[in-house]
């Protein structure tokens, strides 16, 4: 993890536009000398969530949110502060520029350029497809796929030409060289790396074109079925997933996710109002991708994979990869030889509906699928059912889920519960699975509590002031013990006592060292509950005072027993010590 140079993060503040930057997730409306909205953040009917003009910050009158365009990333997109950061950086134009010292910049050109290059492509490709004649029997293809061209133009498909070089000529009449279309996954070899197929573009989480999937749509092309863009420093296929920037906002909120196959798939579903659909990019649904669904919050995952054996098989993998993170899974039944685009071509969303309503539990949906191999009647049949159920639940991560899971097993097959391993007193069993190594990590408690209270202060101190003035009536800097966390609390407090609006940004370049930079990110990492936001901040508080306050009787007794003391400094330290230990911190 890096720092940046205060230079770069103070020419990104300028160039930030906050109603710019939220446009694409609130609407908002002029009024007067500001902008109005429904907040992102609450229930309302009438908009209490504004932007004063030229103001960097928002604020609601109605549930008390305030921030600036990190802030909003963070909280309605789920982005990390780096990432938020990044995203900015990107999208106002801004090369941030590594501290010397710390990470290096990778060489070659900026994921400016390239995210830029890889737009104007997307730009070429659709124009391509729609106003040529070689684009028009694509067209031809997509409208018999039940296809239009409003869905063609809202996700902007295109077709790369089968003749080589006229996205190089229009690349070049815009000034971007081929040393950029060759990072950026566009050239390679002296060629373009896409040819006569149909290009969907392949986006980041906030909507980025990073590279394209190019499809197959005539018999004689030659390759697979599906070619995607190479491995670059945008395109990472095994933690791409497809169609979230149309559904970030949703996932987050709602805090479930439908994972199908396809990208079309995952479109159509997109189009027809299930704006919380996901696919894989090209690869196998993976630990990453089951990562990145944790950290926006999901919950509940349904994996909506096709009816034949192959996506029966996907599912059962996929659900165990989220099971093990604690996510609950439903599995819906598609019948052989169809997908979720043939279904709502067919039937409609209605039917879809339906079929998400009708989705099974993934242990029940896990012991249909073994028992398919399984003579479940026979005694040795039923026992390897159970002990192949119960291996694989045992594999996952939280021992609540293993043991509840366990016990509906039993139910489920008629097993005693003690014999699935299940304790007779029903108490959850932890199950300590075997690792492939063992590695150890310094974690520095220190560190740990003062970024608990510095996270609080940093994301909720805006919305309950409050918190500013308990911090200030118990804490000083000296009850801070890793010099990070003293400096970045005297900055937040001093912001405070201006009364006046402070965002992240700016405290950012306010700080004076990388590894306070840095300690700000870490904070900024973890997630908080924001509706315990002032009972979990007063416990953290008292902790610290209580750390403080054990520390200094620490201190006493080191000076005592140094031997350093004359008797009547020793008596004197004693009685210290003893007024001290009867004064337990409280807080005020």
């Amino acid at each position: 993890m890096g720092s940046f140079s205060k230079e770069s993060l103070e020419l990104l503040r300028s160039r930030i536009d906050l109603v710019e930057v939220l446009n694409p997730y609130v609407k908002l409306q002029r009024a007067g000398a500001a902008y109005k909205a429904l907040c992102p953040f609450h229930e309302e009917r009438s908009p209490s969530f504004v932007i004063q003009k030229g103001d960097s910050h928002y604020h609601c009158f109605g549930c008390g949110a305030h921030g600036d365009a990190i802030q909003f990333l963070m909280t309605h997109l789920r982005m990390s502060f780096l990432e938020s950061v990044e995203t900015l950086a990107e999208r106002f134009h801004v090369q941030l520029e590594e501290v010397e010292g710390h990470q290096q910049q990778p060489k070659g050109p900026s994921k400016i350029l390239l995210k830029d290059a890889l737009e104007k492509a997307a730009e070429f490709y659709h124009f391509y497809l729609c106003h040529t004649q070689e684009g028009h029997a694509a067209l031809d293809y997509l409208y018999n796929r039940g296809i239009d061209l409003d869905f063609i133009r809202k996700f902007e498909f295109g077709l790369a030409p089968k003749q080589g070089g006229l996205l190089l000529r229009a690349m070049h009449e815009q000034k971007i060289e081929n040393a950029i279309l060759e990072e950026a996954g566009l050239f390679s070899k002296g060629r373009e790396f896409f040819s006569d197929r149909m290009m969907i573009p392949i986006r980041d989480a906030v909507g980025a074109v990073i590279g394209f999937s190019g499809r197959k749509y005539k018999a004689d092309t030659f390759g697979g079925k599906y070619i995607n863009t190479p491995e670059t420093p945008l395109f990472k296929k095994s933690k791409v997933l497809f169609g979230l920037s149309y559904c970030r906002k949703t996932i987050a909120k709602e805090r479930k996710a439908l994972i199908v196959e396809g990208q079309i798939d995952a479109l159509r579903l997109i189009d027809s109002g299930f704006d919380w659909t996901v696919a894989g990019q090209g690869t196998a649904f993976g630990e990453d991708h089951v990562k990145e669904l944790v950290h926006l919050g999901v919950r509940t995952a349904y994996l909506a994979f096709d009816g034949d054996t192959a996506g029966q098989e996907a599912a059962l993998k996929v659900g165990h990869l989220f099971s093990k993170e604690g996510v609950e899974v439903q599995v819906l039944s598609l019948p052989e030889k169809c997908d979720p685009d043939l279904m709502l071509m067919e039937k409609g969303p209605e039917e879809w509906k339906k079929v998400i309503e009708a989705s099974s539990d993934y242990l029940s949906f896990m012991v249909r699928m073994f028992s398919k191999s399984i003579n479940v009647n026979a005694p040795a049949g039923k026992n390897e059912l159970v002990l192949t159920v119960a291996k694989r639940i045992r594999e996952w991560d939280h021992p609540l889920m293993i043991h509840e899971a366990l016990r509906k097993l039993a139910k489920m097959t008629g097993t005693p519960e003690a014999l699935v391993g299940v304790p007779e007193n029903n108490s959850p069993q932890v199950y300590v699975r075997r690792s492939q190594s063992v590695t150890f990590t310094e974690i520095d408690p220190d560190r740990i509590l003062e970024a608990d209270l510095l996270r609080w202060l940093l994301i909720m101190g805006q919305t309950l002031p409050e918190l500013f003035k308990i911090a200030s009536a118990n804490l000083t800097a000296d009850h801070f013990r890793v010099s990070a966390g003293r400096r970045l609390f005297e900055k937040i407090l001093a912001a405070a006592k201006e009364e006046k609006p402070f965002d992240l940004l700016s405290l950012a370049i306010d700080l004076d060292a990388p590894d306070q930079q840095i300690f700000m990110a870490e904070v900024l990492q973890k997630k908080i509950n924001r509706d315990r936001a002032l009972a979990c901040f007063n416990e953290t508080v008292q902790k610290m005072l209580e750390r403080h306050w054990m520390h200094k009787r620490e201190e006493i007794k080191i000076k005592i027993y140094s031997g350093n003391c004359s008797e009547a400094e020793v008596l004197e330290l004693a009685r210290k010590f003893d007024e001290l230990k009867k004064a337990r911190p409280q807080l005020v």
